[in-house]
């Protein structure tokens, strides 16, 4: 009876069982569609970090218009959820740029495994930010028009706005995580 080997690609990586490792073809490891969902990954970052970054920015906005009304000489503090909603789109855009610079458009450069993390790594980001984004908005709306009403209330407006951003800066450390995985993997030559 002859022993079989068994080869299949996971997660990038041959795994093989039996005797003998079989041949993974390039077309395996590198697919055309790698760039593709590298390309989402870029995509995905910037777009969901300015959706959230807008939505804070707006949201948060119409207590400072409030605030405004009520009490002029306190916009200049009242701003700070404004400016922390704006914070999140550059978290997008870092990420964008760094996943767009290591998707490589040489035939047999760019790997599935690379284009996933990627994604991942532009999902991670984005998705974060998205959410910091309508916790701010939130937060800070709410927390803008109680400081115009009593000014004691500052220290937890901004207590609260440090916590709301920075789950946009747990994305922004995992996708720059992710991003070095990605350049790690060497596949050497195919056939």
């Amino acid at each position: 009876m002859k022993s079989q080997s068994v080869a299949f690609l996971a997660g990038g990586a041959l795994v093989a069982a039996g005797t003998a490792a079989a041949a993974v073809s390039c077309a395996d490891v590198y697919p055309q569609s790698a760039s593709f969902f590298g390309s989402m990954g870029c995509a995905s970052a910037l777009i969901f970090a300015n959706l959230g970054s807008a939505y804070g920015t707006a949201k948060s906005g119409v207590g400072v218009a409030h605030l405004g009304i009520l009490h002029a000489e306190r916009i200049m503090r009242g701003i700070v959820p404004v400016v922390m909603a704006g914070i999140l789109g550059i978290y997008g855009l870092i990420v964008s740029v760094i996943i767009n610079n290591n998707i490589k458009t040489e035939p047999q450069s760019y790997s599935a495994f690379s284009g996933y993390l990627h994604f991942g790594a532009g999902l991670a980001a984005g998705l974060s930010s998205l959410a910091a984004g309508l916790s701010i908005g939130i937060a800070g709306d709410a927390a803008v028009r109680a400081y115009g009403k009593q000014e004691k209330i500052f220290v937890a407006m901004i207590l609260m706005l440090i916590f709301a951003e920075a789950l946009g800066l747990y994305g922004l450390i995992i996708a720059l995580l992710m991003n070095n995985t990605a350049n790690k993997v060497n596949y050497g030559t195919c056939q």
